[in-house]
């Protein structure tokens, strides 16, 4: 199955360090070769980069590498198709619009006989499940709070519902953002792990690199990395309990 990578931090950062072991995921220490992209926040616009070819080999993902786009909430998914062609409508993650700001989603694993009716304000473009499941968490967000977005507490409620219900089908990992906030559902595999002072250096597990945080981080600065395995061979990740939602603001799972 595909593989997702998450940052949500309290001040905009920069992804480099993380998307270079995830995208040699792609090919050179995993085989997730369908496709990739990666959506970043910035105020109210996204930025969104999608490829049909390897993250490993793509031209843009090596943009992604080079040029340090920084962003407080930040998405990206690597493919290892289940359902839909290997097709760019078919890239992950998915952008659309809710009470007036963009929505980002992407989506690990596969659902059987999931065709939820869809009323038309939301259709998938492609042909995966993930993107179904998309159009229908905000058709059903939509149905429910009608126009004017809801408080935090009641979006979150909300959304763990519907996530249950889809993880009924099969499994249903995602992550969802908002700009605001990042939301983490786990139903087989996800961890995270919050980085703040003091800083320390980290080693990825795909890539000869590592990164001393402390060197390019100031003492207020905070980053929550959620991603289906760890990235860091020298840091303690906590892992998701299956079925858990987690939400993130500000660099930290709120309790």
């Amino acid at each position: 199955m595909c593989q997702l990578l998450g940052m949500n931090c309290n001040v905009p950062t920069d992804i480099v360090f993380s998307f270079t072991g995830f995208a040699t995921r792609s090919r050179g220490t995993d085989a997730h070769n369908d496709g990739w992209g990666i959506a970043f926040f910035e105020g109210a616009g996204v930025r969104h980069f999608v490829d049909y070819q390897a993250a490993i080999e793509s031209p843009v993902a090596e943009l992604i590498r080079r040029f340090p786009i920084k962003s407080k909430n930040v998405i990206a998914h690597i493919r290892k198709a289940t359902q839909g062609r290997v097709a760019l409508e078919n890239c992950h993650p998915f952008v659309r619009e809710l009470w007036g700001r963009y929505f980002v989603f992407a989506h690990n694993g596969d659902l059987k006989d999931f065709n939820p009716e869809l009323n038309g304000s939301y259709r998938p473009v492609g042909n995966t499940d993930s993107e179904t499941a998309f159009c229908y968490i905000l058709q059903e967000l939509r149905r429910q709070f009608d126009d004017a977005p809801p408080a935090l507490p009641q979006l979150r409620a909300a959304i763990e519902k519907l996530c249950a219900e889809i993880a009924t089908h099969g499994t249903f990992n995602m992550m969802l953002s908002d700009g605001s906030a990042l939301f983490a559902h786990c139903s087989t595999n996800l961890h995270y792990i919050v980085r703040q002072y003091p800083f320390a250096e980290a080693v990825l597990c795909d890539e000869d690199m590592k990164v001393d945080f402390s060197e390019v981080t100031t003492p207020s600065d905070r980053v929550a990395i959620i991603v289906t395995e760890p990235l860091t061979t020298n840091e303690t990740w906590t892992q998701f309990k299956l079925g858990e939602l987690k939400v993130f603001i500000d660099g930290m799972p709120l309790p």
